[in-house]
């Protein structure tokens, strides 16, 4: 694996998920893998969980993670090509990135979409362009488009609970917000269901909500939230603004959050929510503090998926410096 962007970046998802069930019951077993290299964990906008997942993950392999606040700790970015630099911005990707690819091994990068411009936001412009100049791994810790580290987490949760000798049926609900969100989390995790193609995925939302079907593309999509929810064994409850009318909402839909009365229609299904949460707007507090909730299980699982990635980044791009506890990769 040389880069971390995507699904497609990874040869073996359940081999991958594997990996990261793996280091959880064996933390430790890489710990000089990652010696005497450096990751630069930079964010354009806030994080706890990935900022903190990652650097767990990357200690225990044995590296230094420095983390870097671009907004609040560095100068404004400029990403156009051939544009005068008279305005707001101090220095161009093409100056900063390269340096960085001298100060680090390998390079985490967190952005955001604008919301503003569909088409620039799914170009993926900012992080392809680390990518193209760093010169050094890159990793996503959320792009403007996709979070495949959320999503490896996610599936890692799913595989670990669900042991029953069938597919698990998993459930993408829209849920209420009071502002819009990305679809950021929504594309990813209905892209690694499909790559994963372990479980039967449905994805519920109100009219006005589809997401692009690049990433939806096998899941049965419907607007019927009560028909999706019959019968489900995991239900990942997730806000997203409109992808169609880019960046807006289409009335509150309070009605979508989901309660305990709504999961009587499940198999005792097992709630999940990337997290921030607002409670009794995306998600009750009854769900949340209840039996059916393993948001917390699923946060957890985020250090697991990060060392995971890590790790086959570490061997694929500097396999001729290594000294590994575990032989082999994804």
């Amino acid at each position: 694996m040389k880069n971390f962007i995507s699904i497609s970046d990874v040869a073996d998802v359940q081999a991958l998920i594997d990996k990261g069930l793996y280091y959880k019951k064996n933390p430790l077993v890489d710990q000089a893998l990652g010696c005497g290299r450096r990751i630069g964990l930079l964010f354009l906008n806030p994080s706890m969980r990935t900022r903190i997942s990652t650097q767990v993950a990357a200690q225990n392999l044995g590296m230094q993670a420095i983390v870097f606040n671009v907004g609040s700790e560095g100068w404004a970015l400029e990403f156009e090509d051939g544009v005068v630099m008279d305005g707001a911005s101090v220095e161009h990707i093409k100056d900063a990135a390269p340096v960085l690819g001298k100060y680090f091994d390998m390079l985490g990068l967190r952005t955001f979409p604008t919301l503003k411009n569909r088409e620039e936001d799914y170009s993926e412009r900012v992080i392809r362009q680390f990518v193209n100049y760093a010169g050094i791994p890159v990793v996503s810790l959320e792009s403007a488009t996709l979070h495949p580290l959320q999503s490896l987490a996610d599936l890692i949760t799913i595989a670990e609970i669900f042991s029953e000798n069938r597919k698990p049926k998993v459930v993408l609900t829209w849920a209420p917000h009071i502002k819009p969100l990305p679809q950021c989390v929504a594309n990813s995790f209905a892209q690694w269901m499909n790559g994963w193609g372990k479980a039967e995925f449905v994805v519920t939302h109100p009219e006005g909500y589809e997401l692009d079907d690049t990433f939806t593309q096998r899941a049965r999509i419907t607007y019927n939230q009560s028909e999706a929810l019959a019968g489900a064994d995991f239900v990942y409850v997730k806000n997203w603004s409109s992808y169609t009318d880019y960046g807006k909402l289409h009335g509150e839909h309070r009605s979508w959050m989901i309660t305990n009365a709504k999961l009587q229609v499940t198999n005792n299904a097992k709630v999940m929510h990337c997290l921030p949460v607002r409670r009794n707007l995306e998600l009750s507090a009854e769900v949340l503090d209840g039996a059916h909730s393993i948001v917390t299980q699923q946060a957890g699982n985020r250090v697991w998926a990060a060392q995971a990635v890590l790790a086959e980044i570490l061997r694929f791009n500097f396999k001729d410096s290594l000294v590994e506890g575990v032989k082999g990769g994804v």
